[in-house]
């Protein structure tokens, strides 16, 4: 971790206003930061989850859950007039996003590490086009990379 990715999470949260979880990362989000709020940074956006197995979003503030009709009301989501919309993690909900046309751009940082296996940030399907819009190398060899849909 350094202080410049840091500062492009915060960019980032001065561009959003909501963040979009699945379970999995909204509970692991909200046991770090809940106990906490004065250093969550989301403490100020509208956190929305989505799961079929919640049924309270009192784990974390300012939350609330789509359980039903997930692709229509992220659709009405981002209709609605403001910042922009943040997911972080979520692999699962993140292939529902990307194969339902819901994904607008990427900011990626790229760690200068291997693993060898591990969860497709990309599902099998059609070619969706990006322009490469920003990239900045980071003093850890970490790349920043923005896309947005071209």
């Amino acid at each position: 971790w350094h202080d410049e990715i840091s500062a492009h999470f915060g960019q980032l949260m001065s561009e959003t206003d909501t963040l979009l979880l699945g379970r999995k990362t909204w509970q692991s989000h909200g046991a770090a930061f809940e106990p906490n709020p004065a250093d969550d940074p989301f403490s100020g956006i509208q956190k929305v989850v989505v799961s079929t197995t919640l049924k309270s979003s009192e784990g974390w503030r300012n939350s609330s859950i789509i359980s039903s009709n997930v692709i229509k009301e992220i659709r009405t989501l981002k209709n609605h007039s403001g910042k922009n919309i943040l997911v972080d993690g979520s692999s699962v909900l993140v292939h529902s996003l990307i194969e339902n046309d819901l994904v607008d751009e990427y900011s990626l940082h790229v760690y200068p590490i291997v693993l060898g296996n591990g969860k497709r940030l990309f599902p099998e399907g059609k070619q969706v086009n990006f322009e490469l819009i920003e990239v900045t190398k980071l003093p850890t060899g970490v790349l920043y990379q923005r896309y947005r849909r071209s």
